[in-house]
């Protein structure tokens, strides 16, 4: 049964927007958000609480995106903005179903992902 469904990439010219939303089936103690980009591992990117709304970012993408949630429609939102070619990769959503203390930033300590989207930003 598919826990995680990811929408809002595609391509965007560099200092462009996106919206990425991830649709959880049930809803967990943490959801993230990770990238793969091009020949890269993948890392984290952004994190957030689901009972108190606590977020951890890349140092990257700080003052850039967003994580934010819904809790009507079990939905984590990633506003990108000001993007740029290095943010090019597939988005995966992730969630963990144990608390942690903040937000977990290995991909490891997740346990449902989704099927990733691209976002793909040109120069």
């Amino acid at each position: 049964q598919v826990q995680l469904v990811e929408s809002g990439g595609g391509l965007v010219q560099a200092g462009g927007s996106l919206r990425l939303s991830c649709r959880a089936l049930i809803v967990n103690q943490r959801m993230a958000w990770f990238r793969q980009g091009p020949g890269k591992e993948r890392e984290f990117v952004a994190g957030i609480s689901w009972d108190d709304g606590t977020t951890a970012y890349k140092d990257s993408v700080k003052g850039r995106f967003t994580i934010s949630r819904e809790d009507a429609k079990n939905t984590v939102y990633l506003q990108m903005n000001s993007l740029k070619p290095e943010d090019t990769g597939v988005y995966y959503c992730a969630s963990r179903t144990l608390e942690a203390s903040g937000i977990p930033t290995h991909d490891d300590e997740y346990d449902y992902w989704g099927q990733g989207t691209q976002v793909t930003v040109s120069a």
